[in-house]
């Protein structure tokens, strides 16, 4: 089953407010077996609705709408549905009865407004409403469902979850749809395209692959459509074991996993304990780590030294070192770490120290050279990067490169 999502208002189109509905609702759709093939927005204009109607009735079998079922004269969703269903609106005396019920419950006296919610097109059923005054509106033509559900958000969650999926659930059109994430770190996404090439060029056809980049990772999505889920299963892992042989080393974890929960799940199994020492990341590494619920139980704890006075005093850095080299080079952070791990007893150290930008640059060390030192029981070693211009990006990916870093370490242990 493919659907569309039609999001209605102004305030979506100007960034006045950001539509998390439809990504919700996709969301549950793709867990029921139902393909979301468009997320369209709309002005509070009766034509463009339904222009936006006609479009959908014509490429999916699903149309929701979100958004426009209140009782102000901006709210025109149901006029809309009335045009495009050539129908009219009509008193239902049930949806009356539950406004008025609820407003007494809430001592507040109807106006004319709130009557007028108990107005519905006459072609569709009224789908219950016990979170607000809207109810959801149900149509069925030409082998297209459409569905009208309020935008205010609780109360479309609740109608979706307790009264359109469980009716869609018995649709025969529906599909078993299943998506297995792999998160990767370390390769540009252009030459972890060229790395898989091959096996993304002999997936079966049934499944698609998704590349999903951002300053942390890039994650590899593969999206498998089906009639049987147990079969797509056993198709989708049979995919992740070929990639897993093709780049082992820069894949850390699957769907949601972060890399932190990885290497916090690492250390806890081995016993192990990390500390780290930060220059330009300022922390942000300690964030990461205690993002996750149980770091105590491994993380010992970290310094956040951005002057050469700290990295001395602190992580017994030598000043001959930081005079010869510079606080951005491979001898200060090899130090820093194991400053680090000395100071605070830990089986594992991270350090870093680099220009995140995006002034402070020089022709021997520009804007994004960074060092990323890791110091473990089997030793110490630091690596060079230079990411690029961007202070945040270049300090998320610092991050994430020196957990990276650490992750590798770790699995030598």
């Amino acid at each position: 089953m493919k659907a569309e999502i039609i999001t209605i208002g102004d305030e979506i189109l100007i960034g006045q407010v950001v539509d998390t509905n439809s990504a919700w609702i996709a969301e549950k759709f793709n867990s029921t077996g139902i393909e979301v093939y468009r997320i369209t927005s709309v002005h509070d204009d009766v034509q463009q609705i339904i222009n936006a109607l006609g479009k959908a009735e014509e490429e999916v079998d699903l149309v929701v709408l979100t958004g426009g079922l209140g009782p102000t004269k901006d709210d025109i969703t149901k006029v809309a549905l009335c045009g495009h269903f050539n129908t009219r609106l009509v008193y239902d005396e049930s949806v009356y009865k539950t406004i008025s019920e609820r407003f007494k419950h809430r001592n507040i006296d109807l106006n004319k407004l709130n009557r007028d919610q108990a107005l519905v097109p006459q072609a569709c059923k009224v789908v219950p409403n016990k979170m607000g005054t809207a109810p959801g509106l149900w149509f069925e033509r030409n082998d297209t469902i459409f569905i009208s559900v309020p935008g205010v958000p609780f109360e479309m969650k609740y109608i979706v979850e307790n009264e359109i999926l469980p009716r869609l659930r018995d649709n025969k059109k529906l599909k078993a749809i299943l998506h297995k994430t792999i998160q990767t770190q370390g390769l540009p996404e252009s030459m972890l395209a060229e790395r898989i090439e091959n096996w993304e060029a002999s997936l079966p056809g049934n499944i698609k692959l998704a590349y999903l980049p951002n300053p942390m990772s890039v994650r590899l999505r593969l999206s498998a459509i089906g009639e049987n889920m147990d079969l797509l299963k056993r198709q989708v892992e049979a995919e992740v074991e070929k990639l897993k042989i093709l780049i082992p080393e820069y894949i850390f974890g699957y769907d949601d996993e972060s890399l932190a929960e990885v290497i916090g799940r690492m250390l806890s199994d081995k016993g192990k304990t990390l500390a780290v020492a930060e220059s330009c990341t300022g922390g942000y590494i300690s964030h990461l780590i205690t993002l996750v619920s149980g770091c105590s139980a491994y993380y010992k704890g970290g310094i956040t030294a951005y002057s050469n006075e700290l990295k001395e005093n602190l992580l017994m850095v030598t000043p001959e070192v930081l005079l010869k080299n510079g606080a951005v080079s491979e001898q200060v952070v090899l130090q820093m770490a194991e400053g680090i791990r000395e100071l605070l007893n830990a089986d594992f150290a991270l350090a870093t120290s680099g220009i995140a930008g995006p002034g402070g640059g020089t022709a021997d060390k520009p804007v994004g050279t960074i060092w990323i030192a890791v110091a473990g029981p089997a030793g110490t070693i630091a690596r060079k990067h230079v990411f690029g211009d961007n202070r945040e990006r270049n300090i998320i990916r610092t991050g994430q490169t020196a957990l990276q870093m650490l992750r590798k370490m770790i699995l030598e242990v």
